[in-house]
């Protein structure tokens, strides 16, 4: 197989996204994450910072919210209406998402794109998750907040993340058997999830 996409999904705090870049540089693949952004920008000629308001999350009434919109793989037409509504903005980060899972080797974070590639068979899709005294612990080691502020934050932050996968896939964010992989990186450190996801690899795609 010439191409191999790994697909990360990550709690708060868990470490998902440096993980990702750890394995990346040692696959010597890309790793893209808010690039995407960038990407479905310039594809669709819609600005950045539209695609960046509602970057994994939902911002839509509550009505929508308790709604799904599982994405079909099509897109809104610039003439109508909705090309610049949030759900047309997903359809082109995930119109992004396949074009590189059929170009090249790489991993991928967040985004749905475990759901958004479900269907393809180079795709390996890995959540990354933690307690919560590891991920409350590393975030506060990355931002300066109180720690009333940082659980208030991981929260609403894994709310979002849970309610924006939930809308677009109709799925728990959460629930292992949408993935393959489901790694605790405050068990295992980030070094031995890389190697955990790397032998992983060796054993479903015989690299």
């Amino acid at each position: 197989m010439e191409n191999v996409v790994i697909t990360i999904a990550r709690q708060y705090g868990s470490g998902g996204k440096t993980i990702g870049e750890m394995l990346a540089k040692e696959l010597g693949i890309h790793c893209y994450n808010r690039e995407i952004l960038r990407m479905a920008s310039e594809d669709s000629g819609i600005s950045e910072k539209l695609f960046g308001k509602v970057d994994e999350r939902l911002d839509i009434g509550l009505l929508q919210k308790l709604t799904t919109k599982v994405y079909s793989g099509d897109l809104i037409n610039p003439e109508c209406d909705g090309f610049v509504s949030n759900d047309n903005l997903f359809n082109y980060q995930a119109k992004i998402i396949k074009q590189l899972a059929r170009q090249e080797s790489c991993v991928i974070i967040g985004r749905c794109a475990d759901f958004v590639l479900r269907n393809f068979d180079n795709v390996a899709s890995v959540f990354v998750h933690a307690d919560r005294e590891f991920c409350f612990d590393r975030a506060m080691e990355r931002n300066s907040m109180t720690k009333r502020e940082m659980e208030r934050y991981i929260s609403k932050v894994d709310k979002y993340r849970g309610d924006f996968y939930h809308h677009y896939t109709g799925r728990d964010w959460t629930d292992a058997r949408n993935y393959d992989l489901c790694i605790n990186s405050g068990k295992l450190g980030f070094e031995k999830c890389v190697e955990e996801i790397k032998s992983y690899l060796k054993i479903r795609f015989k690299e």
